[in-house]
C-alpha cells in the first residue's frame, strides 16, 4: 500500500474541520423571489437574544469577562464591556452591509425608504481565540427577517444561518471584534448569493 506523504495527513487534519463545520443557511418561509427588482434594502440588527460561547445570555458574559479583566488592572474590564458593545456599529453591522451589497446586486443599509427592511437577528457567538500557538475560528448563528418596511408584521421570508465561520486567512486575528466582524461577513456573503440566485 503506498504511503500518504506526511505532509498531506497535516494539511487534511486542517481541511476537514472546515467541511464538518460548514456554514448553513436554510430559507425558513417565504418567498425570496418576491425580491426581484429591488435595488436598495433597509438593514436593521437586533442582539435581542443573543448567547455567547458557554453562556445562554450575552449580558452575563459581558459581566463575567468584565470582572476578570477589572481584577487584573481596574477599569480594563469597563472599557472592553465597552468596546464588546461599540462592535456592533462600528464593525459588524458595516461589514455585513458592505458584503450583503457586494453580493446581492442589492445597496444595504440605511435606507427607511426602501421597500424591504432585512433585519438581521444575531442568535448566537461564539468569539473563538487566537494565542499564536493555537487557535478557535468565531462563529456566528442568526436568523434575517425580510418585511416590508412600513409594515414589519408583514413578513417576506425568514433565512436561518447557522456556523458561519470568522477568521482571517493568514492567522493575524488576535483581536476577538475582528474574527467576530468576519463572521457577520460570511453569513452576509452566502444569505446575498441565495437571494440573488432567487431574484434572477
Amino acid at each position: 500500500m503506498k504511503r500518504i506523504p506526511k505532509l498531506l495527513l497535516v494539511a487534511a487534519m486542517f481541511v476537514a474541520p472546515m467541511f464538518v463545520n460548514a456554514q448553513k443557511i436554510k430559507v425558513l418561509e417565504g418567498d425570496l423571489s418576491q425580491l426581484k427588482g429591488t435595488t436598495k434594502l433597509n438593514t436593521e440588527f437586533d442582539y435581542e437574544h443573543v448567547g455567547v460561547g458557554s453562556y445562554a445570555d450575552e449580558n452575563d458574559y459581558i459581566a463575567k469577562k468584565s470582572e476578570a479583566y477589572n481584577k487584573k488592572e481596574p477599569g480594563r474590564g469597563d472599557k472592553w464591556a465597552k468596546a464588546w458593545r461599540d462592535d456592533r456599529p462600528k464593525r459588524f453591522e458595516p461589514k455585513f452591509n458592505e458584503l450583503f451589497t457586494e453580493y446581492s446586486g442589492m445597496s444595504a443599509g440605511k435606507y427607511p425608504k426602501a421597500k424591504y427592511t432585512l433585519i438581521f437577528k444575531t442568535t448566537f457567538i461564539e468569539p473563538g481565540y487566537n494565542v499564536g500557538v493555537t487557535r478557535k475560528n468565531a462563529r456566528l448563528n442568526g436568523e434575517a427577517w425580510i418585511v416590508e418596511t412600513g409594515d414589519h408584521s408583514k413578513v417576506i421570508a425568514k433565512i436561518k444561518v447557522d456556523k458561519a465561520p470568522g477568521r482571517v486567512y493568514g492567522g493575524f486575528d488576535f483581536d476577538t471584534g475582528v474574527r467576530i466582524q468576519e463572521a457577520y461577513a460570511a453569513a452576509a456573503k452566502a444569505m446575498a448569493k441565495k437571494i440573488k440566485k432567487k431574484t434572477k
